[in-house]
């Protein structure tokens, strides 16, 4: 296998990893049964992904809001959009409020469809990659660890009230 392919897997493995938790026979990002991203929000009821853990601080629903938009934008760009980040309204997501258990489980559903829309496009791209886009890629997975390391505070958080 080559240097490039190798590469590509990997960055496919880890989108996977982050999303639904790591394989059985290895984790690279997750401990060993952990149940990743979706699995962490399907074990929360929309009190908890719409609780405040202190005054201004943000939701595990606006967090799953922000990461939805994010991969909403990589897919326009997958579907051939020339730049969906110019327009980009960062700060919407972070408004989501309180939602009700119909809500939540539509965000939810909404992120697992992205994600799984997302990770499809990066394994079916296998050549032609420009290097903003592999960056892009990259910190698409790096980006999504990184809100799941901050909603598992916030479910920490949440459960403690």
């Amino acid at each position: 296998m080559s240097t490039q392919a190798s590469f590509h897997n990997a960055v496919v493995a880890i989108l996977r990893e982050v999303i639904e938790g790591p394989p059985k026979e290895a984790s690279f990002v997750l401990n060993p049964g952990d149940q990743g991203l979706l699995g962490n929000l399907e074990s929360i009821g929309a009190d908890v992904a719409s609780a405040k853990p202190t005054a201004g601080r943000t939701t595990i629903a606006q967090h799953v809001a922000h990461v939805l938009y994010g991969m909403e934008l990589l897919n326009r760009w997958a579907d051939g959009e020339e730049n969906p980040w110019a327009n980009a309204d960062w700060e919407a997501a972070w408004k989501t409020g309180p939602l009700d258990d119909a809500q939540w489980r539509d965000l939810v559903g909404r992120l697992r469809t992205a994600a799984y829309k997302w990770i499809d496009f990066v394994q079916r791209k296998t050549d032609g990659w420009e290097q903003i886009a592999a960056n892009g890629t990259v910190a698409s997975a790096a980006h999504t660890a990184y809100h799941l390391g901050a909603i598992r505070q916030l479910m920490a958080a949440a459960r403690a009230i």
